[in-house]
């Protein structure tokens, strides 16, 4: 159960530092991005140790997230964001992703997907460029070449 009065339960703070280039994962919102021009709006959070950005929406980006280790975290974080311009109906809630246990979240709530084109969908709706989105999908779903299949045995090779 969570206990934020726990000795263990590190001390809640979401704080904004100077520069958005000084968060931990600016380079990658620099390569991702179709509007990079967002980059330069984020806000580095930091809520332990190492600042991440939280990315406004705007241009092709309709929104965005902020993944939390509890719901204390999730509660400073919002309403830090709240003082920010391009941050739209923040909420607070469970993430659907397993490694993840909250989430807060701005702008158009996210599609609700299945199928194959769940990673361009998503990749699209948050922002990422084509060539981005081209190279998650071939990582996350690699296709062999028909060249690379091994050639059937011949009986009568040497």
């Amino acid at each position: 159960m969570h206990n934020p009065n726990s000795a263990r339960h590190p001390v809640v703070t979401a704080t904004a530092i100077g520069d958005p280039q000084d968060a931990y994962d600016y380079d990658y919102y620099v390569r991702r991005l179709e509007d990079t021009w967002l980059v330069e709006k984020s806000i580095a959070v930091r809520i332990m140790r190492m600042p991440f950005l939280a990315v406004p929406v705007g241009g092709a980006r309709r929104g965005g997230y902020y993944p939390v280790p509890c719901i204390c975290f999730g509660l400073a974080v919002r309403d830090l964001l709240r003082e920010h311009v391009g941050f739209p109906d923040l909420r607070l809630h469970w993430s659907q992703d397993p490694e993840t246990s909250d989430v807060v979240e701005w702008g158009e709530k996210p599609p609700r997907l299945w199928g194959n084109d769940d990673d361009t969908t998503l990749g699209r709706f948050y922002g990422y460029s084509e060539t981005a989105i081209a190279a998650f999908t071939r990582r996350r779903h690699p296709t062999t070449p028909s060249s690379a299949m091994p050639e059937p045995c011949s009986p009568t090779a040497p």
